[in-house]
């Protein structure tokens, strides 16, 4: 099992979802980071999304720096974070022990690990694993804004409910977007909560997608092929769980329209090189262009819902059906919001380490 992330700077993750403790590891720091205590737990708090549309679990998502950091600036060793479970309840999965979850990744990890994972709630591959990332990058982020780059995401739909993309991205995206259903409509906004608090009574779930966009990212960042800025923070994104697509740009757009109606057309605007339009999200050969990157994620509806369901009981090998209690999300697009902004300031983070060194983050 392989947890890490990163080249320069690295992320690992450990803990279960229903265990004592989850955390994460951040190595490669710069020593003389600032941290900001109350900037980390803003962001754990976003992630939890608003109660009456997420999982009836309450976690205060209590965090501690164990190592890495003195005076509240980073030291240079590995930064450890750790955060405490304090409403598990591993009881509510005693049924995920021979029924697998329907999509879920109970049969995947019995097979991998031979049945000797923790599949308490999903145990290591939990959307719970989350936190730590949020945690993680709430280090990176502020570095990143002092260099004049700004990362901020909104739901773009819910269902067949959408908000309207971004037409024009405006200077100070991440108080714009930073916020859970950070829609720019209202009606909208009343719409999607609507149709989610209708299938939570039904027992169902549904899906959704987020838009994101960096703003302030330098021309250059990124490599040809294997590392380019569009693989690095796509590999990025389909860690988080639950998370199946990700276009940049048009993205499958592209494939109705022709080149010249595709193409970004370069120009001079005050003494630097831009393009008149951004078809491309941002980047041209896997590298950064300048323009803003624009990425969009799409997320499937949480599997684990209380609607009777065909499975296999993996004891016996036989069909059964099965409904799941428990606490479990109806819909997890509003708290993607704020995993997908951490997991682009760290990707983004050690894509500009490599050009320009970790050092360059607190010069």
């Amino acid at each position: 099992m392989r947890n890490s992330f990163g080249n320069r700077i690295t992320v690992t993750l450990f803990g279960e979802s229903h265990g004592e403790y989850i955390g994460a590891v951040l190595d490669g720091l710069p020593a003389g980071l600032n941290i900001d205590l109350d900037f980390i737990k803003d962001r754990l708090n976003l992630r939890k999304g608003e109660k009456e549309f997420s999982t009836a679990r309450n976690e205060n998502d209590d965090f501690k720096i164990i190592s890495g950091a003195y005076n509240n600036f980073t030291t240079g060793s590995p930064l450890c974070i750790v955060i405490k479970n304090q409403d598990a309840r591993p009881s509510d999965y005693g049924d995920c022990l021979t029924s697998l979850r329907p999509s879920h990744s109970d049969y995947t990890a019995h097979i991998k690990y031979g049945g000797f994972e923790d599949f308490h709630g999903g145990g290591h591959l939990s959307g719970r694993l989350t936190a730590p990332i949020v945690a993680a990058a709430a280090i990176l982020i502020p570095a990143l804004k002092a260099k004049g780059i700004e990362i901020g995401s909104h739901i773009l739909r819910c269902g067949d409910i959408c908000d309207r993309e971004f037409e024009n991205v405006k200077e100070d995206i991440s108080a714009l977007y930073s916020m859970p259903f950070a829609v720019l409509d209202s009606t909208v906004k009343s719409k999607m909560q609507e149709k989610i608090l209708e299938l939570k009574k039904e027992g169902d779930s549904i899906g959704g997608a987020v838009e994101t966009a960096v703003i302030g990212l330098p021309c250059g960042i990124g490599e040809p092929y294997f590392d380019s800025t569009e693989s690095m923070l796509s590999h990025a994104v389909f860690s988080i769980p639950a998370v199946k697509g990700i276009e940049f740009g048009l993205g499958f757009d592209f494939a109705k329209t022709t080149g010249s109606k595709a193409n970004d057309a370069f120009c001079i605007c005050d003494n630097r090189i831009i393009t008149s339009t951004n078809n491309s999200g941002g980047i041209n050969g896997g590298i950064s262009n300048g323009m803003p990157i624009i990425f969009k994620t799409a997320i499937r509806p949480t599997p684990t819902i209380s609607k009777e369901q065909n499975t296999v009981n993996i004891k016996t090998g036989e069909n059964v059906k099965v409904a799941f209690s428990g606490r479990h999300d109806p819909f997890i697009v509003h708290k993607a919001v704020s995993v997908i902004n951490a997991v682009t300031a760290i990707t983004l983070a050690d894509l500009l380490s490599e050009n320009y060194g970790t050092d360059w983050l607190v010069k």
